[in-house]
């Protein structure tokens, strides 16, 4: 299966703002030597050895995530995860990459705004010849997503998509060709639900908009079975440690609890996501660093960490 991030940040979309871009620049040129402009070849390896929160950018979208699988020859379905602003750009390169692809099935986690907020700016929404399947524990699926699109909040509704359209209210674990997406709730204001993906080989969990809780990390048959030795976990780390503390109950969880949370359930590869809009890159590479940090005091060298970012791709 290929994993592909679309929109990372929480909250609300956070474009880069000039006054960071000139501070990247200038960081940049305090680094450049007379060596580094002899040649292209100089110039390159100049740019290669630049860390990644100055040479691009982790990106502003809100949460997005799109599955493919391998066995999918004709690539008909597509899953996806949330709505935000990324979802834009996933409708963008299905168009441009011509994409054969023609059924999306999109999960929501919740309906939370910088959750669903990308879903009318969605290309092939208005393309007959897709289709939109929609699924959601929620029992008012339908209601939510049509409520966003209707005056004095929008100015064409829903119905203008052309696109067919299916909503699903999940009451246990759906099997779509030979994919099983299991869900779980999670601590979230007024509730959110983690996804979970296997193929027969891998594993794949989406867990964003998470407030882990003493109880996510009981040896329980049913916590067992949802987390433990799975091979991806994108899960919610929008804070630090003193954040979380002084944001009790605002429903997401510090990067240092997300380590503790996949090294408890001995997960392979932990990605950091829903990252907070005030946070710039410098932030948010740091916080990645320190989570590395951590797992080695932990002694988990088998636990991979990742930072999401716009564009990143990861196989499985």
């Amino acid at each position: 299966m290929k994993i592909r991030f679309w929109g990372v940040r929480g909250s609300l979309p956070s474009p880069q703002l000039s006054s960071q871009i000139r501070s990247k620049v200038s960081a940049i040129l305090e680094r450049l030597n007379p060596e580094d402009l002899q040649s292209n070849e100089s110039r390159e390896r100049f740019l290669a050895e630049l860390p990644n929160w100055l040479f691009g950018t982790v990106g502003g979208n809100t949460p997005c995530l799109s599955l493919e699988f391998d066995d999918n020859e004709a690539c008909k379905d597509i899953l996806v995860f949330d709505a935000g602003s990324g979802i834009r750009e996933l409708g963008g390169a299905l168009v441009r990459e011509k994409s054969p692809c023609k059924k999306l099935h999109i999960f929501m986690s919740h309906f939370h705004w910088d959750h669903l907020m990308g879903l009318p700016f969605l290309d092939c929404a208005y393309d007959p010849k897709y289709r939109l399947d929609f699924y959601s524990p929620f029992a008012d699926l339908e209601k939510n997503l049509n409520g966003q699109m209707q005056y004095p909040y929008f100015p064409i509704t829903m119905d203008a998509m052309a696109a067919k359209k299916r909503y699903s209210v999940l009451k246990g674990p759906r099997k779509i060709n030979n994919w099983q997406i299991s869900y779980r709730k999670m601590k979230h204001p007024g509730d959110t639900y983690a996804y979970k993906v296997f193929d027969g080989k891998h594993s794949f969990i989406y867990s964003t908009d998470t407030e882990l809780e003493a109880v996510d990390f009981l040896k329980n048959r049913e916590n067992s079975e949802f987390f433990h030795k799975a091979d991806l976990l994108v899960m919610d780390s929008q804070y630090t440690l003193g954040e979380s503390i002084e944001k009790y109950n605002w429903g997401h969880s510090a990067f240092s609890m997300a380590v503790d949370f996949a090294a408890n359930w001995d997960i392979k590869h932990l990605v950091l996501f829903h990252h907070d809009p005030e946070y710039d890159d410098h932030k948010l590479y740091n916080n990645l660093q320190s989570a590395k940090w951590y797992v080695d005091r932990m002694n988990k060298k088998e636990l991979k960490l990742s930072l999401a970012t716009e564009g990143l791709e990861i196989l499985l």
